[in-house]
């Protein structure tokens, strides 16, 4: 291998580990945010219920006041029975006084109904308060703890870049320019040549191109996506009799109707060789993608009506390959926004036993006597 290349690849594994740490670092205050933002709501509740607390305490006061007035009135109305003349204006009197004491009845009942509301409200101020306590308690914790992650993730971040510098020293100008600019546009500026394609945009290279590529003489670029190819002898598919296990066991296939499926796209719109998974989910399904080679995820999850092969019929081609792989929603929400190695391992190992599958497939067809059908 060429030590541009050998240098690029270190570059790259750099670069990776640069974007992953930015990444890191952007989603941490977010996370702080959405908490915030739910202290923020605690608060306002918090608020609210003191707010009417005060409310009924104005009312109580007001209740009371009324009381006194009509109580007074009354006193007043009594005195002045003692002074009339004739039965008309005694009956007017004594009117005025049950009125009065039914409006004191009323303001009466008006206090209990109050009194009734401040329990209740002291008893959900009380729990607002201590929900506000551990909440503040909690994002405390949050940020210090990203403080310290973001503090960490800046010093290997410094690091990684350093790095990335002596690395880029030791590469030819022109060979350095080529992978930035495609990098930048396609997250990737190197592919690897293997089974005589080039594993970035999937497209066949012709046999003359596939030798130079694997010679590793002189530095190549893909004629469709661009990258700088690069060729690793190990990961060649082995010959064909290594394709049945020692067991002698198929592939297993998976199941048609699961809830979760995981595809092989090597033709999706402008990110060519991705991985998608789609998950049902009551009436409803998502979808995520991510690079193939990386296992970084891109686009967030979309969300529609229906099951995957309902709500996103244009993702399913005739390109796409269904891969066996299932893993809890729960869990994959916690890789973030990447596939851990273990798991992207799994799914290549499966999707390289599709391929050789195909080709045992066609193999067992050109094998068999014109005009008849190859066994299957």
């Amino acid at each position: 291998m060429l030590p541009d290349i050998d240098k690029l690849l270190e570059l790259q594994g750099a670069d990776h580990e640069i974007r992953k740490l930015r990444d890191e670092v952007a989603a941490l205050p977010k996370r702080v945010a959405t908490i915030e933002q739910k202290l923020a709501g605690t608060k306002a509740h918090l608020e609210k219920v003191r707010a009417a607390a005060k409310g009924d305490e104005a009312n109580r006061k007001k209740f009371e006041a009324n009381i006194k007035d009509l109580q007074g009135k009354i006193s007043k109305y009594r005195d002045q029975s003692l002074d009339v003349k004739t039965n008309e204006q005694y009956k007017a009197i004594l009117h005025e006084i049950q009125y009065a004491e039914q409006e004191i009845r009323l303001n009466e009942d008006r206090i209990l109904e109050v009194m009734i509301n401040v329990e209740a409200r002291e008893k959900e101020s009380k729990a607002a308060e201590a929900e506000l306590k551990a909440e503040t308690a909690e994002i405390e914790k949050e940020k210090e703890e990203a403080r310290k992650v973001t503090a960490e993730d800046q010093k290997k971040l410094s690091e990684w870049n350093a790095k990335r510098d002596a690395l880029r020293q030791g590469i030819s100008e022109d060979v350095l320019r080529q992978y930035e600019r495609v990098a930048k546009f396609r997250g990737t500026g190197l592919a690897e040549v293997r089974d005589h394609k080039c594993m970035g945009c999937q497209v066949m290279l012709r046999p003359q191109t596939y030798n130079e590529a694997r010679s590793g003489a002189t530095v190549m670029f893909c004629e469709s996506c661009q990258r700088i190819y690069y060729y690793i002898p190990a990961n060649e598919a082995q010959p064909e009799q290594e394709v049945v296990t020692v067991t002698g066991r198929k592939r297993a296939r998976p199941k048609a109707d699961a809830p979760q499926a995981w595809f092989y796209r090597p033709d999706y719109p402008e990110e060519g060789e991705v991985l998608l998974v789609y998950i049902n989910n009551g009436g409803n399904s998502t979808r995520r993608i991510y690079e193939m080679h990386t296992g970084r995820e891109f686009g967030g999850v979309l969300q529609r009506e229906g099951n995957y092969r309902q709500a996103f019929p244009e993702d399913l081609t005739d390109a796409a390959l269904r891969l066996n792989g299932h893993w809890e929603e729960q869990e994959i929400d916690e890789w973030g926004s990447e596939i851990p190695s273990d798991v992207l391992e799994l799914l290549h190992k499966d999707l390289l036993a599709i391929r050789r599958e195909h080709r045992a497939s066609h193999k067992d067809q050109a094998a068999a006597p014109a005009g008849q059908p190859a066994v299957r």
